[in-house]
This record gives C-alpha cells, structure tokens and sequence, in this order.
C-alpha cells in the first residue's frame, strides 16, 4: 500500500488486520449506505427526502420495504439530520397518550437519544440538534440534544391500531417539523477509480475521517493505518495487486465472522430465542434525552463489543435499545433443527409478554432478514391483531408454515412462513421487568410432524 509502512507484519497478519477491520467498520458503512439509500430512492412505501427532512409511511411495512428486520408494528417516519451547518430544530405535536418514539442514532449506529412515550411524553416539545461541542445559547423552553457525529438518523415509529387508525397518525406525522438554521455538508463519497471490491474500505477511510468515533474507538482503530485506513489521500485506486488480494481476502473472512455471529451471538438463551436484549448496548459515551445512562445498559469494553455492534446492524439496524423494545430471534426449533417452511410449527403462549406498550411476533426470510409475501398480507401476530382465537385458559397458539391451513381457528392464528429457511422475531415494546429477569419464559417453537 503505497502510503503505509507495513513493516514487520507478514501476510497472514494483514489478511487477519483487514478482517478486524471489516469488522470494526461495518456498522459506519451499512448505517451510511442505508442514509444515502434514504436520501437517494428511499424504501418501498418510504419515499426519497433529502436530508434535514422527514420521509413518512402511510402504511405499515410489506415486502416491498427491503430493509433488514424492518417492523411491522409500527408506522415509519425517517429523517437523516445533518447538523453539519448549523443546529437543526426539531418539533414534535401533541401525540394524546398514542405511544411513539423518536430513536436517535449517530453515524457508528449508536442510540444516543429517545423522545416519546418512555423517555419524554407525549405531550409537544421541541428540541435543538446540534454537533458535538456546541456552545450557543438555544431559545427559552427548547432542549438541546447533542449529536456525536454530524450525520445522525431519526427513527419515528407509531403505534397503529389497524387501518381506520391511520388517518390519524398521519395527521401527526405531517405535524413533526425540522428546521435547519444553515445548509448541513452531506456525505463525503469515495475517491474515483477504487475497484468495486474494494469500495468498502475507501468509505470507510472516508467516513471515519468525517465521523470520528468516540475517544476510545478512536484509539483502538489507530491499529489499522497499515491498511492505509488512516490516510488522507486513498490509496485504494492504485494498490499494489498482491495488496488488493490481501484486502479482498480479509473483507471475505470478516464477512464470514460477521455471520457465524448472527446465529452464534452468544446472547443467552431461552427455549430456543437468542434474547438479544443488550443488542444495542454497545454505546458507552453518548447519552441525550432518553437514553439510560446505566451500567446494565452497557457492553463490556473489549473488542467483542465491535463484533456484537457489526451483527446488531446487520440483523437489525437501527434496532432500539431493550428498554424501550426488548427483541428476540429464533433461528431453530424446540429440537435445535433450522427452522424452514417445508414444516409446520406452532408457538403457544400461555401467558402474553408482559410489557406497557404491545407485543408481536414477525416473520423475516433469511439470510436477508426481509418480510415474506404471502397470499394474506399478514407478515406478523401480536396483541393488536384482530380475529386471534385463545384456547378455554387464555393460551394463544400460533401456527407458523408455508400452505395456508384448511382449518379456520388455525388459519386466524397463522404468521405465514417462506418456503425455505426463516427468522421469526419477538418484539416487546416498553418490557416489564419479568421479561429480562427471566420470570417470564418464553415458549418453544415446536415442530409439528
């Protein structure tokens, strides 16, 4: 690599050095394909809206939104801030006791605020979003919420009651208003001529360079200038071709570390369900209105915790922290087989998840983690849905598989399944306690044969 001194470490270190670095990484890229994605052709039912302006849902997600593990409970309101310019202020209405939330997420993914039903309320507020180290003086009754880098994403999810709801969540939604006090500086893009393998390191140089990390992030990733990561000029468009393969080697094998680690997270288990509920918990630095500033609520700082971030942006991006929504994914059945729609299963809840919000179950294909299209529209069960039958003592058994089912109590609590393998996922909105101290169990999906 013609700007890096690579002096003393031989292939194989540099191949393992590459892939540390797809690792540490990936969240700032993915997070920042995903904003340009945004402001460029948007998402299924979302439409493009440049940045420092909010793109709205007008219906719940469906197949058609290709976006990882994206929810089904909820309508979407998107804007990506860029407080590059100057302070951006953000209004929010009146929202009459309807839970929402408002989920503030930096450019390395990291949930750094919450406004809404939890954290703030529901009456209006109106805050200020500025950069990192803002000294104004903001207007009277205005409060500020810092922002770690000056790209941040905003995730407005509404709570919809079925379709005559929502005319008034899109009443609500055309009440949220931003207002930018200067143009933001937008995303850098990469240097021309880098080869198409190799473009995720040239972002990567770019955008760790625009969006510094945290202090202790910015130290750790001091480790990878010998793959010219820290350069200021690219030196990716003319690499020498035995250093291209040493990167594209590495990339391959960080690729494949990040998704052993999907299904092998390590979070702890419960019948089969990874409860992923410190998912998120990767932020150690940044807490703004909201967001629980609480060791419990923090990963231990070592490197694992790059990994486990990289997974949690490529199963779930933009997923909130647990106690705003605890989640659980389940990628086998009671008998530790891979869940796949050549089968039927049922789950059976005798008792609902405990929570002050509402609850679901949604179903996602694999690998992509995206919803299933299916003859009835229905791509999650939760307590919201109408026409679930219960059994005499309260039990609400789902049946999940491929065919619709012939028989009618069966076919109301059907969550239909791809033909192939598939993710289901459990959402708890605002959990009670019992479902992280584990008094709450959660039951098995059994294969029916």
């Amino acid at each position: 690599m013609p700007s890096t001194d690579t002096t003393g470490l031989s292939r194989s270190e540099l191949t393992a050095l590459a892939a540390e670095a797809f690792v540490y990484g990936f969240p700032l890229v993915f997070d920042l394909r995903q904003v340009a994605r945004f402001t460029g052709a948007g998402m299924g039912s979302l439409p493009p809206a440049p940045l420092n302006e909010f793109s709205h849902a007008t219906t719940l997600a469906g197949p058609q939104d290709t976006f990882v593990s994206i929810n089904n409970d909820t309508v979407y309101s998107i804007a990506n801030i860029d407080t590059g310019g100057g302070p951006v202020r953000f209004d929010v209405p009146d929202a009459a006791g309807r839970y929402y939330v408002m989920q503030f997420v930096d450019a390395w993914t990291n949930n750094f605020a919450y406004i809404g039903h939890r954290s703030t309320g529901t009456l209006a507020g109106a805050y200020l979003l500025v950069s990192a180290g803002w000294d104004g003086m903001p207007p009277e009754d205005v409060t500020v919420i810092e922002s770690p880098t000056p790209v941040a994403t905003i995730i407005g999810r509404w709570a919809v009651d079925g379709d005559a709801d929502l005319p008034a969540v899109r009443a609500l939604q055309k009440e949220l208003r931003l207002t930018a006090t200067a143009p933001g500086r937008g995303l850098p893009g990469p240097s021309p001529g880098v080869p198409e393998d190799l473009v995720f390191f040239e972002q990567l140089r770019v955008w760790m360079r625009a969006y510094p990390p945290a202090d202790r992030d910015h130290r750790y990733q001091q480790r990878f200038r010998p793959l010219g990561l820290l350069d200021a000029e690219t030196p990716y468009a003319d690499l020498d071709p035995d250093r291209a393969v040493i990167l594209r080697e590495g990339a391959a094998a960080g690729k494949q570390r990040l998704e052993t680690a999907l299904t092998r997270s390590g979070a702890p288990q419960q019948n089969g369900w990874n409860l992923s509920y410190h998912a998120f918990d990767y932020n150690l630095d940044f807490f703004q209105v909201g967001a629980l500033d609480d060791p419990h609520w923090k990963l231990p700082d070592d490197p694992d915790r790059y990994l486990l971030r990289a997974a949690a942006a490529r199963g779930a991006l933009w997923g909130n922290h647990g106690y705003e929504a605890a989640y659980a994914m389940v990628y086998t059945d009671s008998d530790g087989r891979p869940l796949d729609g050549a089968h039927r299963y049922e789950l059976r809840f005798a008792e609902p998840p405990p929570c002050a919000a509402f609850w679901s179950v949604t179903m996602y294909d694999t690998p992509d983690f995206y919803l299933v299209a299916n003859p009835i529209g229905r791509y999650s069960l939760g307590d919201r849905t109408p026409g679930l039958r219960t059994a005499p003592d309260g039990s609400l058994t789902m049946v999940l598989q491929h065919h619709e089912p012939t028989d009618p109590q069966e076919r109301a609590n059907w969550l239909p399944a791809p033909a192939g393998t598939f993710r289901p996922v459990l959402r708890v909105y605002e959990p009670h306690a019992a479902v992280f101290d584990g008094s709450y169990e959660l039951p098995p999906i059994i294969r029916v044969e």
